[in-house]
């Protein structure tokens, strides 16, 4: 059971670092061609600026200062958290038999216990 949450949270991570590093690529792109100028990932938070009825794309600032590093912070600590993960793994995996038992506490293990059962 434990090694499917596990599992799961290792997927769920790779997958949201696949979406930061697409909304990269995206801004990348924006701030070189000007290509996906009203892709969902750059709409506003409250209220869209419009001119002339049509809704204006994001400043080329805004991306450039604002969005691209908030969004590639995200990316470096999903990297930290997936790292994380599968250090965590590689630690688990390799206890077993005495080593495991190391990480038990005293006394679950019955090296301490009352004073009456020492005899």
């Amino acid at each position: 059971m434990a090694v499917d949450a596990r599992s799961a949270k290792k997927r769920a991570v790779l997958e949201r670092i696949a979406l930061i590093q697409d909304a990269i690529v995206r801004a990348r792109e924006y701030l070189e061609s000007g290509d996906h100028a009203h892709w969902p990932g750059f709409r506003p938070l409250f209220v869209s600026k419009r001119r002339g009825g049509r809704v204006l794309p994001p400043h080329k600032d805004w991306v450039n200062n604002v969005y691209l590093p908030r969004t590639q912070k995200s990316l470096r600590q999903a990297e930290n958290a997936l790292e994380r993960i599968e250090h965590d793994d590689t630690r688990r995996s390799g206890l077993q038999g005495a080593a495991a038992d190391k990480r038990r506490s005293p006394v679950r293990q019955g090296r301490y216990t009352s004073g009456a059962a020492r005899g």
